[in-house]
């Protein structure tokens, strides 16, 4: 194929994951009001899954941030502001749905010049890296983002100071974590091609493993400071085996002689 032949083909490429968001996006502008009420807003209210869970664990005792009573009521200070959240809102997830879809497109285009060896790597590294995207949403979703509003909607610096959420601002931080999270589930990935290229070894993540468990601590207590063990252990753990699993998939250096 000449090098118009292949702007052509990637023109059709890109014509199809346009369409593909394109038509998500409509479906997600349609079913807005549901999934905006159903799922969106589900961590405002006391009967969240993670507020259930944590309820059951602490009992009568209120030493869990999932304990007792919990509501968020949202108020829209910008005249225009539901219409373009519900706008941005349908692009974003039908770019996060469809990025699979995307991915795929790409490599029906790209394939053909690759090496059979090469394909498999890559069809390893694509498989993996929509897993742990998909898997960093669902924790940034079911377990950070939640745990981050009950702390800070219910903090005041001072009684005389009530706490009222803005709309844009509920959904800039729900947005940010959750996206974040699903990034940051990529660093075994991340790792692993590293590691195949000879950037880092095996022996990295060894040496540093106790400044990891530090910084890893930090973080989790910057993500949920609401001051108790389990919490943090909660936010914790997850990402403290996300940094093991990337040292099981970079390989040791070789021995020297």
């Amino acid at each position: 194929m000449g090098f118009w032949d292949h702007a052509e083909a990637l023109r059709r490429v890109l014509l199809r994951a346009i369409a593909v968001v394109g038509v998500l996006m409509v479906v997600f502008f349609v079913e807005m009001p549901y999934i905006f009420d159903h799922i969106i807003l589900a961590p405002c209210r006391g009967d969240f899954v993670l507020y259930r869970v944590l309820g059951r664990i602490s009992g009568d005792s209120s030493l869990l941030p999932g304990s007792g009573d919990f509501h968020v009521d949202l108020i829209n200070i910008q005249l225009a502001s539901q219409f373009f959240i519900h706008m941005t809102l349908s692009a974003w997830l039908a770019v996060v749905f469809a990025f699979p879809v995307i991915i795929y497109l790409l490599w029906g285009f790209v394939s053909p010049g690759l090496y059979e060896e090469e394909k498999r790597g890559v069809r390893a590294a694509f498989l993996a890296g929509n897993l742990m995207f998909f898997l960093g949403v669902a924790v940034g979703y079911f377990l950070v983002f939640p745990l981050t509003l009950r702390f800070l909607a219910d903090y005041q610096l001072s009684e005389m100071i009530p706490n009222q959420i803005s709309l844009d601002s509920y959904m800039d931080n729900f947005m940010v974590l959750i996206l974040v999270m699903g990034i940051v589930f990529e660093l075994p990935l991340l790792a692993w091609l590293l590691g195949r290229i000879g950037v880092i070894t095996r022996g990295l993540f060894d040496r540093y493993r106790r400044h990891a468990i530090v910084a890893l601590l930090v973080l989790a207590a910057v993500i949920t400071p609401t001051g108790d063990p389990f919490t943090l252990m909660v936010v914790f753990l997850p990402v403290y085996l996300l940094w093991e699993a990337s040292a099981f998939t970079v390989p040791r250096a070789p021995a020297t002689h």
